[in-house]
């Protein structure tokens, strides 16, 4: 295949993933929330609710995050950092791990982020989100709207190789090769 026909036939196919978004928006603005509990969160500032985590926002977006030994977690946070300062003026944006404060704390300054972060360390949060399976923590994002006094679960999905929610994977796609076993890593050579 040419050059030129290749390149139409894979805009034709981002048409395609344009048009199957524009399909999970009408889906996403139709969805029954789901009511969840107040969990009570470790900060390095001391206990945060659930409640406390929006600010003055309506909605919030929770990263489960499996903390600072996961190095495709430290991948998608480091991304996150630039765009924080974008998301957090639409809806409030927090990082939950497993990992302590101090050690969240310590973890986040070694890598430059400006994000807050929460622990979820002693809760069934990460749990009762889904983001516990069977070899442990699990990566992904929470999104909750807050409603006449209750917080609503209204989004979710898992994270991984190749999602949306990384941009690294995307540049990766457009080589010929794609990723062909890249791994990230905490220090590059």
């Amino acid at each position: 295949m040419t050059y030129a026909d290749s390149v139409q036939k894979m805009n034709e196919y981002r048409m395609q993933i344009a048009s199957l978004r524009e399909e999970l928006r009408k889906v996403q603005a139709d969805i029954e929330p789901q009511e969840v509990a107040g969990y009570t969160f470790q900060t390095a500032e001391g206990p945060a609710s659930l409640a406390d985590l929006f600010g003055d926002k309506d909605d919030l977006i929770v990263i489960h995050n499996m903390g600072n030994s996961c190095s495709y977690c430290t991948l998608w946070a480091d991304g996150y950092n630039g765009l924080y300062p974008h998301l957090a003026d639409r809806a409030a944006f927090v990082i939950s791990s497993p990992d302590s404060p101090e050690a969240q704390a310590q973890f986040a300054r070694s890598r430059g982020w400006t994000f807050p972060m929460v622990s979820h360390q002693g809760t069934t949060f990460a749990e009762d989100m889904g983001y516990v399976g069977e070899y442990g923590w699990m990566p992904g994002v929470s999104v909750f709207r807050r409603e006449n006094g209750r917080i609503l679960r209204v989004s979710d999905t898992h994270c991984g190789p190749g999602d949306d929610f990384c941009s690294v994977w995307h540049f990766l796609d457009m080589l010929p090769a794609g990723p062909d076993g890249w791994q990230p890593q905490f220090k590059y050579a």
